[in-house]
């Protein structure tokens, strides 16, 4: 329902009542234009005393709490639609809001990009404690040379698998077979030369996984990612200037 609809009965539309005239309609349209303007306004201007307390607006509660039951990172725009905000742009404010609020107060979680999207998260700080309360640590871990081809991947896609066979030095069949079987390799394509040999590449549920917004934030990445030949790494002096 639109802040600005008004009700057949109000506008005395109904049998056995007096046609409502302008004047008489003044007052309930201009209490549902205040209250269209109050909660538009929560998000521009988010009171610092509100913000001491740790208090949530009504819109600040719905986006933590759609954040909090999702299984995966939403993207504003979805975070937008379950939440019931205006467009991606409020919900992308709203989360920097919550995450001002969860530094303020200590809080042991917030809000990160992971893969294109928002997601709640705890702090780096307390994996070794979670890593005893739930299964997850162990369900992720993977083997030695299973983290070695898919840090080859992740650095290199697209690739096939004869150029990660020829890094690694032995075949890697099966440990392709284990990544996509968890989700986190999948087939990007075939590469266009002689049998045309499939192109692995990493997926979303990977970043999510590691926590990553993107590609970008991999460990040296600019170092150590594949790019194209006319797009040298930065120099080393650069890379450790940063």
């Amino acid at each position: 329902m639109s802040a600005w609809h008004v009700s057949p009965t109000r506008m005395g539309s109904t049998s056995g009542q007096r046609p409502a005239t302008a004047d008489s309609r003044k007052p309930a349209i201009e209490w549902l234009w205040r209250v269209a303007t109050a909660e538009s306004a929560e998000t521009l201007a988010f009171p610092s005393a509100n913000r001491a307390a740790g208090i949530r607006t009504p819109k600040m509660a719905r986006v933590e709490a759609v954040l909090f039951v999702a299984d995966g990172a939403l993207s504003s725009r979805k975070l937008a639609q379950f939440a019931l905000l205006a467009d991606p742009t409020e919900a992308r404010t709203i989360a920097r809001q919550l995450n001002e609020l969860y530094d303020q107060h200590g809080s042991s979680f917030r809000i990160e990009q992971v893969a294109a999207g928002y997601q709640v998260l705890t702090r780096p700080a307390f994996a070794h404690w979670l890593g005893k309360l739930h299964q997850r640590q162990a369900e992720l871990k993977l083997t030695a040379p299973a983290l070695e081809t898919l840090s080859i991947v992740a650095y290199r896609q697209p690739i096939i698998r004869a150029e990660i066979e020829a890094i690694r030095g032995v075949s890697c069949t099966e440990m392709l077979k284990q990544l996509m079987e968890r989700g986190l390799v999948k087939i990007g394509g075939a590469e266009d030369s002689l049998g045309r040999p499939h192109l692995y590449e990493t997926t979303r549920t990977f970043l999510e996984v590691f926590g990553l917004k993107n590609l970008e934030d991999l460990p040296l990445s600019q170092r150590l990612r594949k790019r194209p030949a006319n797009q040298p790494p930065a120099p080393l002096e650069q890379n450790e200037a940063a």
